[in-house]
């Protein structure tokens, strides 16, 4: 029997569905596409919507991220990652302010004593609080050991009795608008996170960023001069914990990113398909032309299933209270991210002249949607993260890491021919192949060559759990069917699999790579012909889309 259970952590199902119907409704009533074009337009904050989604009699929404013994609903990464893909494909403006609350109580969550967990978090959910994370700096930006904010102690009678903070951070979302804030800064004893009030004396805001996208969320500048905090807002109570604190959220919090990119992503393919029913080319309607599915619709639904199912996986590792995945949560990111911004690209293109006025939500979409392959780690820091956990992995496993995983995934494929578990399998030993030579020719001097490998790794992991997963773990959160699925599961793993290879023949060989057989090793004349009944694949996988999505 097929195990389709969502593991028993967070909250149940009916919960779950009750909380997601709640915030349907609500959008449908309050967020509608007229009122979101007037903040994007206007480039207002909606603090009525945040305090209404916030409201404990009514959606609640930042009780999810409260375990249940401080008064919150104690969601599971599960559970995060389906709000916020619905949150997504509302507005991610709104979604980033809901993020940001998220963020800004994660040093608490992770860090702080219990004494402290208790007041802050009872307080967030009593008072709806606002919250803010403040570790980002003007130089610094994603190198958080590089900051220049400074905590000097204030002593009593040879006792530290507070600290005064003094610095700047950038780019900080709902920087101007926020109640409390978790502030990263340098002690003596090394970066520790604080909890400063938005009234603090010597605490100011910038004025609002004026950004390409996400215009319903507020970004700020923080100024910090001589900002006085008593000791009892060092989280945790000792110094230097604070990157260590900060590495432990990457995985929920990049999963959350992840699945704006997903939701932003998928509420434009929808668009895009209702689209291509209503209009007619040629005496037919678009969504009947291969031309057009084939280029603009179907890859980018596989590439967005395929980072689907890789958050599911995480999200129940998660769940499962494995700990150290901020590998898996960078790759998470990277690709769900990635395939959002593509397909929000490709959705303005679809529609033409229409797509790239503001009167159609698709032009919003596509600039709101960028920012996730820059925050919480922009694309290149995942590629870099990736790699360099891979790249360790393949030494420490003498190169057997990913040909141990290839070798699963051939016996899925004896059992599940139609998964494209065979192919993801091809795509694996090619990568097994390009580390290998790699490291013989010691390439990974060369940065790109790095970075490179982090883009391949991504591509390959997500083809193999899509695989893996699309029979065992099918998905309660899209209405495709396991057929369909299972169909954009061989498109994305013949898409893998052959830039694997080609692209790693490429700059392993534009690296200075010595092995003249390499082409060869790699099995690129058995990844091409993989690539056999993918027309097929598009054109039922188009179909099935159109049938879905009827507008």
């Amino acid at each position: 029997m097929i195990d389709t259970a969502v593991p028993e952590v967070g909250l149940d199902k009916e919960t779950r569905d009750m909380i997601l119907d709640t915030i349907k409704k609500y959008a449908e009533r309050k967020l509608t596409p007229e009122f979101l074009l007037e903040l994007d337009h206007n480039d207002t904050f909606p603090h009525d919507v945040l305090k209404e989604l916030y409201d404990p009699m009514s959606i609640g929404l930042h009780l999810l991220f409260i375990p249940e013994k401080y008064d919150g609903l104690g969601g599971g990464a599960y559970d995060i990652y389906r709000v916020s893909e619905l949150m997504a494909t509302v507005d991610l403006g709104i979604a980033t302010g809901v993020l940001a609350t998220f963020l800004g109580s994660d040093p608490i969550s992770v860090g702080a004593t219990e004494e402290q967990r208790q007041y802050w978090f009872g307080r967030i959910a009593e008072e709806a609080l606002l919250c803010a994370y403040g570790a980002t700096e003007p130089q610094a930006g994603s190198d958080l050991a590089s900051m220049t904010t400074k905590a000097e102690p204030v002593e009593e009678d040879g006792e530290i009795v507070g600290y005064n903070i003094t610095g700047r951070k950038q780019w900080i979302s709902n920087g101007g608008v926020a109640d409390i804030y978790t502030i990263l800064a340098l002690a003596p004893g090394g970066p520790s996170w604080f909890v400063v009030d938005a009234d603090a004396e010597g605490f100011t805001k910038g004025k609002p960023e004026d950004k390409h996208g996400i215009r319903a969320s507020n970004t700020a500048a923080l100024f910090l001069d001589n900002v006085y905090v008593p000791v009892d807002r060092l989280i945790g109570l000792e110094e230097g914990k604070g990157l260590a604190q900060a590495q432990a959220v990457f995985g929920y919090t990049r999963l959350m990113v992840g699945a704006f990119g997903l939701g932003a992503g998928w509420e434009a393919l929808r668009r895009a398909i209702r689209y291509s029913q209503e209009r007619i080319q040629g005496g037919a309607p678009l969504s009947q032309k291969q031309g057009y599915t084939h280029k603009l619709i179907v890859p980018n639904a596989a590439k967005l299933e395929a980072a689907r199912t890789y958050i599911e996986w995480v999200a129940e590792r998660l769940d499962g209270d494995e700990e150290g995945l901020q590998t898996e949560g960078a790759v998470a990111k990277y690709m769900a991210t990635e395939a959002g911004n593509k397909m929000a690209e490709d959705a303005i293109q679809a529609m033409g002249g229409y797509g790239y006025t503001k009167e159609y939500m698709v032009e919003k979409i596509k600039r709101d949607v960028r920012i996730t392959t820059i925050y919480e780690g922009t694309s290149e820091i995942m590629e870099w993260t990736i790699a360099r956990d891979r790249w360790q992995q393949h030494l420490k496993s003498r190169g057997d890491y990913y040909k141990e995983w290839a070798n699963r995934l051939a016996a899925i494929h004896q059992q599940e021919p139609d998964n494209g578990a065979g192919i993801a399998a091809m795509g694996l030993r090619a990568l097994a192949v390009i580390l290998e030579r790699c490291r013989l020719d010691r390439l990974t001097r060369n940065q790109h060559v790095l970075f490179r490998l982090g883009e391949l790794v991504a591509y390959a992991e997500c083809a193999a759990v899509f695989a893996e997963r699309v029979v065992q773990k099918p998905t309660e959160a899209i209405q495709l069917d396991v057929p369909t699925r299972q169909a954009l599961s061989r498109i994305f793993a013949r898409e893998a699999a052959l830039k694997v290879a080609a692209d790693g023949l490429r700059w392993t060989i534009g690296a200075g790579q010595t092995d003249p057989n390499l082409a060869a090793s790699l099995n690129l004349p058995g990844i091409y012909q993989a690539q056999t009944g993918n027309l097929a694949d598009m054109d039922f996988a188009s179909e099935q889309l159109n049938k879905v999505f009827t507008a």
